[in-house]
């Protein structure tokens, strides 16, 4: 977990926030947002909302009672208390990649297997400065259906000492996760004290909200674990073409959403959601890592704060097919204003490539180079005596170099952020050792990476419960 002291870059004025409120008020009381579910509809009409059919028209004075129900900074449990988190605030939390069918390895591209998830995994769990493996950081294809979310969950509970994702395809996946961190943390009554899971609720934009999405919310919901709320905005498909018009529709779908959790269970924590981009106006493909994302990512930040609400959004965003210049510099358009708005949840910070559709292991040693260069950049400086090399300067003098003062030597190993995937040898040396290019050196590391991985130490006999739960469930799904 990164603790981001720096300035957050407000970028929307009084009256643009002003604009944005009228907006997002006029979608919810005159358009209404569609919840396709008799339960959140009957949860609505007894609050006294306008219900038509599977429409919901808002008084936005009620929504915003809602919003204020909810906690703006929260706790999160590992099964490693020294990986425990904190959503909210200062506090910024990381991801791998979460959803991608396809597997890239170097030049190969492939349907994910539970292999791919399984090295994900303890790729997460090598790195420090990642927080979390995530959810479905890759679709094992070649799993059953019906009990991959128990496969997946597993894995990440005993791969790594991490907290984890969990599953959204249908209520009973997120019973079943839900089940499995009891298990991880001693009952039910824990992890209502301090949540376990955190899981991606996502609503089908435009202004509807599914069924399968809002039951896995409701037990969630009613677990107290939180969930991230967060409406899936393409500009010019999902959205209009305008980023004015998005931010208020993301604004109007987010915050209806986050107002039933707090119907469902008031208090229960939640993050205020933003997967926001465009589309390709000439061919129609999704872009990532656009001016315009980064834009709406700023704006999101400034809204969330405003509302008192923990928000997610950027990551390592871009519509690469492999890695290249492009992948990188899409992903830095996107993880820096990640950083300087303060994202509180950064879900796809390593290893997304081509829209999302590829999780890929160079790609993630990308981006973990990547995410550790921010956090040093977005570290203060410490201004003191120390710091200002005062004495060095004494030693030096004028015309001289500073490689051999005692003040650098005190100071080499730690004083400048040291690359591990980056390179700056001279051409020649580089050259004689095998111009080896970026995709090729992190091939290496990621090789090398599983090669250190230990497994981390698990209660016996917490490992024997979750064992067992699992063999039933197996058992029960496969009727």
């Amino acid at each position: 977990m990164f603790e981001n002291k720096m300035p957050r870059y407000d970028i929307l004025s009084e009256e643009s926030m002003a604009t944005l409120d009228a907006g997002w008020r006029r979608i919810v009381s005159e358009i209404g947002i569609e919840f396709i579910s008799p339960w959140a509809l009957d949860l609505f009409r007894e609050a006294g909302q306008e219900v038509i059919g599977d429409n919901v028209k808002f008084d936005p004075d009620w929504v915003i009672a809602q919003l204020a129900k909810a906690p703006s900074e929260f706790g999160l449990r590992a099964r490693n208390p020294k990986n425990n988190v904190h959503i909210g605030g200062d506090s910024m939390v990381f991801g791998a990649v979460y959803g991608p069918p396809f597997v890239r390895e170097g030049d190969v591209r492939r349907d994910a297997t539970f292999n791919d998830f399984q090295n994900f995994a303890k790729l997460s769990q090598v790195y420090g400065s990642l927080d979390s493996v995530g959810g479905v950081v890759c679709e094992p294809n070649d799993l059953d259906l019906d009990t991959r979310h128990l496969d997946m969950a597993y894995a990440a509970a005993t791969l790594t000492d991490k907290f984890f994702m969990g599953n959204v395809v249908r209520a009973e996946n997120a019973q079943d996760c839900i089940r499995v961190a009891e298990i991880l943390h001693g009952g039910r009554a824990a992890i209502e004290e301090m949540p376990a899971l955190i899981s991606l609720i996502n609503c089908n934009s435009p202004l509807r909200w599914d069924d399968r999405m809002l039951d896995s919310l409701r037990e969630y919901a009613l677990a107290a674990q939180p969930v991230v709320v967060t409406p899936f905005l393409l500009m010019g498909a999902m959205s209009p073409v305008t980023i004015p018009s998005t931010l208020a529709q993301q604004m109007a779908e987010a915050f209806t959403g986050i107002a039933l959790v707090q119907v469902i269970r008031p208090g229960a924590p939640v993050v205020f959601g933003s997967f926001l981009s465009n589309i390709d106006m000439q061919s129609g493909s999704p872009q990532f890592g656009t001016p315009e994302s980064g834009v709406g990512l700023l704006c999101t930040g400034q809204i969330a704060r405003k509302y008192h609400l923990p928000f997610r959004g950027g990551g390592g965003l871009n519509s690469a097919q492999t890695v290249d210049a492009q992948s990188a510099y899409q992903t830095m358009m996107t993880m820096m204003p990640t950083f300087l708005s303060g994202t509180n949840w950064v879900m796809h910070t390593a290893g997304w490539l081509e829209g999302g559709l590829v999780s890929c292991y160079e790609k993630f040693i990308l981006d973990m180079e990547i995410l550790e260069s921010l956090m040093v950049q977005f570290t203060p400086l410490v201004f003191d005596v120390g710091s200002l090399a005062f004495d060095a300067h004494e030693e030096v003098g004028a015309g001289g170099h500073f490689l051999g003062a005692a003040h650098t030597m005190e100071r080499f190993r730690d004083c400048f952020y040291r690359p591990f995937l980056s390179n700056s040898d001279n051409y020649e040396r580089w050259n004689r050792l095998g111009a080896r290019d970026t995709q090729a050196r992190a091939s290496e590391i990621w090789k090398k990476k599983l090669e250190e991985y230990v497994l981390p130490e698990m209660d016996p006999q917490v490992l024997a419960e979750l064992d067992e739960f699992m063999a039933l469930r197996k058992s029960q799904l496969a009727f």
